[in-house]
């Protein structure tokens, strides 16, 4: 079996666990198209979406993150009581303060966790597991929850029609705890600020002069820009995740990228050569983009359904706003 090469460290580290919160609502193309006038046929052509998650009113950020965390304790046979740090990778809290990660905190009976949020769009799940490695295999935490978590409907224009057929609402944790050998491989991250107006929010949320403007700001994107993007720039960054990890294309049992096309994650897969029996996650099918939640939701889907096994090796990357990338290679909970 592969092993994944690691730097000199107290102790390693690796996934222990994973947990999802699926909205019930369930959004059909044609539905998309009754507000937008695009057709739903191509939608599916354009994003390789059919349908999407929407969270109802109930379904909470903090809500569903908790129910995505204790599914990811249950998996793991960990206690909440044994998390030293949760990690919130969002950008969808309607709050700027206190962060989400206090409140799944405090709903999970982990009085003792220190937590925070991390905000860096749909890359922030991949950003999240590498500061929770770090915090494992240098010693200062015995388990981290990491939990991926979106309301992206709270921030889109439903009328857009270069986004309101994309994003999507949802919720995917992990735990991250010790190993006897390494499972989770060293990240590879960066940030482009010169494409940050390819996607990014209509406005602050005041209007310099510390009103808050009348209309909510929401989600604006220039795909084409995003797309060209990442088609550049994720499959020489993917390689570098491999080579820092040791391992190779072959020994990949999964490829989990985030769900944000279709288009993008069939090209990235062709490029870097998958052999025919590593699983690609496509669960942007019937889930959409769900930005920070897409990665877990897409691992668990793929778990849940037998398409990877637990234990395997598996190649995560994430990306957006920013545009910012990271990704590393792990073994599959």
């Amino acid at each position: 079996m592969t092993a994944i090469r690691d730097t000199e460290v107290l102790r390693h580290s690796r996934l222990l666990g994973v947990g999802t919160y699926r909205p019930e609502r369930s959004v059909p193309n044609v539905e998309i198209a009754e507000r937008t006038g695009l057709d739903p046929d191509w939608i599916e052509r354009r994003s390789g979406i059919r349908s999407r998650r929407y969270a109802s009113p109930a379904e909470t950020l903090p809500a569903m993150a908790t129910t995505a965390a204790e599914k990811a304790l249950a998996a793991a046979g960990i206690s909440a009581d044994r998390i030293d740090t949760v990690i919130v990778a969002t950008i969808t809290s309607m709050e700027q303060m206190p962060a989400v990660a206090v409140e799944v905190a405090h709903r999970l009976d982990a009085p003792q966790a220190a937590a925070f949020d991390v905000s860096a769009a749909c890359a922030g799940f991949c950003h999240a597991v590498a500061l929770a490695s770090d915090q494992v295999r240098m010693g200062r935490a015995d388990h981290v929850l990491v939990i991926g978590a979106e309301r992206m409907t709270d921030i889109l224009d439903h009328l857009d029609r270069d986004t309101a057929f994309l994003f999507a609402d949802g919720a995917g944790a992990v735990v991250v705890g010790p190993s006897d050998e390494p499972g989770i491989g060293p990240v590879v991250w960066r940030a482009d600020g010169s494409r940050n107006a390819a996607l990014k929010m209509t406005a602050p949320w005041h209007d310099g002069t510390g009103t808050r403007p009348d209309a909510r700001p929401a989600i604006t994107m220039s795909g084409w820009r995003v797309y060209r993007w990442a088609t550049n720039e994720l499959v020489p960054a993917a390689r570098r995740m491999l080579d820092l990890a040791g391992v190779t294309v072959d020994d990949l049992d999964a490829f989990i990228p985030h769900q944000a096309n279709m288009l993008i994650t069939d090209f990235v897969a062709e490029q870097l050569g998958l052999p025919e029996r590593t699983a690609v996650a496509r669960d942007i099918i019937t889930s959409g983009n769900s930005s920070a939640a897409s990665i877990p939701l897409a691992m668990e889907e793929l778990l849940a359904g037998g398409k990877a096994p637990s234990g395997g090796l598996a190649l995560l990357a994430g990306f957006g706003a920013g545009l910012v990338y990271a990704g590393q290679v792990v073994r599959l909970p």
